[in-house]
């Protein structure tokens, strides 16, 4: 996938010449709205199944908990809506961990900007599965794991297609479908789909 890694190693610098002023006014608002780094760090499954490290804006308190998402990642798998928003079905949409900005960032999609660093590492491309965190794939079937094959990505099928609003097995089948019919031209179509997707912030309430 020699195009892919080109296009993401261009892509990503193109953005770090253009949203370079944003990333200093947004890291300046989380740190003055809540105590502790504007950078948060998380475990999460990469290629191959490989751990590495997630870099996001910080849109949680500081130090806080993660047995709020591991309850609400067991009622989805059980079947259940985690939220009341007929928008966001499968979004914690009521967390009282988030911070002001911090739900701003979410609404808009912007904490995951960090993640290009992720991709100029080669951890990640602008496109593919979300990265899952190791304890989600406890509920994984055996062919859920084909979305390991590929690089985990910042946008893809799930967050065009339906973020919030779909449940974990279809945000699995897409991600599996994604892995199965990828072109470099699909990518192109996905980030140029992720603009309105994220101006609207379907399922990201």
């Amino acid at each position: 996938m020699i195009g892919k890694r080109i296009l993401d190693v261009v892509l990503v610098g193109i953005a770090f010449i253009v949203l370079a002023p944003v990333f200093l006014v947004l890291a300046l608002a989380i740190r003055i709205d809540s105590p502790g780094p504007a950078i948060f760090k998380q475990q999460r499954v990469g290629r191959n199944g490989k751990i590495f490290v997630c870099l996001k804006f910080r849109t949680m308190v500081q130090g806080s908990s993660d047995q709020t998402h591991r309850r609400a990642i067991q009622r989805m798998w059980a079947g259940e809506r985690i939220s009341d928003d007929p928008k966001a079905e499968f979004k914690l949409t009521n967390d009282a961990r988030v911070t002001s900005v911090g739900r701003w960032l979410r609404r808009t999609s912007l904490d995951e900007l960090p993640q290009l660093i992720n991709v100029l590492r080669g951890e990640m491309s602008i496109v593919g599965p979300r990265p899952a965190i190791p304890y989600e794939i406890d509920y994984f079937q055996e062919w859920h794991h084909e979305r390991h094959s590929v690089k985990p990505g910042i946008t893809g099928l799930w967050q065009v297609r339906g973020r919030g609003r779909v449940g974990p097995m279809e945000m699995l089948r897409l991600d599996v479908e994604y892995v199965r019919t990828w072109t470099l031209w699909t990518d192109l179509k996905l980030i140029v789909l992720t603009i309105p997707a994220m101006l609207r912030a379907l399922g990201a309430r």
